[in-house]
């Protein structure tokens, strides 16, 4: 049996290679690499897909979720609440405008924050809530808006996974004050290298984040504030261009593969699977189930994901340790058991292969690769869900 890796952008390049190619080398030729038309262009369509009036696009989702605390004032004495089970980019991006991450715990069957705990965490210096969009779910909105509202907050949403995915018939990105995108490879519209937008409906936000990336400068050599060299440049972004017109297509057969894993994985007792989101679309860029024995720091998971890696199919584990764990917030004071659902997905989450290419045989591989992990392993029937 061929090796099935969690993702293979090869395939989906090849049904754009010569689109791409032609492109790359009309850039080449053109001599602008950074800023000019190409990646204008691609701002507009990309703002236009999400629905809001105004897209910054910059060097990375980590500093897409940057420039929007930054544009927000988010500094030093403010608090921020997020999610612990992300990707460090999420909190990281909190602590390098100087304000502090706060956590609050997940819901389990989501993987994204549990809005009925938000409350509870605000405080006099919280200024901000920033929901993940996890694996392609979109967090449910409505709370967090009436919430935000109420407490005159601001909403930032990380939709680094999630691009396509919709609440209540809305793009994500364009909810709340602010929406933030990772142009990662690996992302559902990924790039041939990093890259990232912002996108808002607020114009003096725009703005600001404009100057910001561009060192602080809105004229050319006169800088108001400190900011950071953060652009997109024009190959990512002929590259993105091509690709956002696929995207939707792309979307489609993710959810396809999802659907085909849930159904060859119903009579598997040993493992709970992800589910649509309920007053949305999922776009799965990750399928990510429980597997409902998996303890003991996750050890019995990680035997299995070492059981299926040596049989050829790759899974993942995102992300083992959640962040009110990580060393790097110790000093936030944070303790084991004071975030038990993001612990326990911590130790019970494995990501299986996932990408639009994905055809039947393959999914089957993985399955029965995973059911003979299992059973090697020893895991039993749920103990609970």
């Amino acid at each position: 049996m061929s090796v099935i890796p969690p993702v293979d952008l090869t395939e989906q390049f090849q049904t754009i290679q010569a689109e791409v190619n032609a492109a790359v080398a009309d850039v080449l030729a053109s001599g602008q690499y950074i800023n000019g038309p190409v990646v204008e262009t691609f701002a507009q369509a990309f703002g236009d897909y999400v629905g809001t009036e105004h897209c910054i696009v910059c060097n990375s989702g980590t500093d897409a979720l940057y420039l929007a605390l930054r544009s927000l004032k988010i500094g030093p004495g403010d608090e921020v609440i997020t999610s612990p089970f992300t990707f460090i980019a999420t909190a990281e991006a909190i602590s390098a405008v100087g304000a502090t991450p706060v956590f609050v715990d997940i819901d389990l069957a989501t993987f994204n924050l549990d809005v009925t705990k938000l409350e509870a965490a605000i405080s006099d210096r919280t200024r901000a809530i920033m929901p993940v969009h996890l694996f392609g779910r979109p967090v449910d909105m409505g709370p967090v808006m009436e919430l935000a509202t109420r407490h005159d907050l601001a909403v930032i949403e990380d939709c680094a996974q999630a691009t396509g995915a919709e609440w209540m018939g809305q793009a994500v990105g364009r909810i709340g004050h602010g929406g933030c995108f990772s142009f990662f490879p690996t992302k559902n519209l990924g790039g041939c290298g990093d890259g990232g937008a912002f996108t808002t409906h607020d114009a003096d936000l725009a703005d600001t984040a404009r100057m910001l990336r561009e060192h602080g400068s809105r004229v050319k050599y006169h800088h108001e504030a400190i900011g950071v060299n953060s652009r997109l440049d024009s190959v990512q972004a002929t590259i993105l261009a091509i690709k956002l017109r696929h995207l939707e297509t792309w979307n489609h057969q993710r959810a396809q593969v999802a659907e085909r894993y849930s159904s060859l994985l119903a009579a598997v007792s040993e493992v709970i699977c992800p589910q649509d989101a309920t007053f949305g679309r999922s776009v799965w860029n990750q399928y990510t189930l429980r597997l409902t024995q998996a303890t003991a720091a996750g050890q019995e998971r990680d035997r299995v994901q070492q059981a299926m890696r040596e049989a050829g199919v790759i899974a993942m584990v995102y992300y083992p340790i959640p962040l009110h764990l990580q060393p790097v917030y110790r000093h936030l004071g944070y303790q084991p058991g004071d975030l038990p659902q993001a612990e326990a997905a911590a130790q019970q989450v494995l990501s299986l292969p996932m990408f639009p290419e994905l055809d039947e045989a393959r999914q089957l591989q993985v399955v029965q690769t995973l059911k003979a992990a299992l059973a090697q392993v020893g895991l039993k029937a749920a103990q609970y869900c």
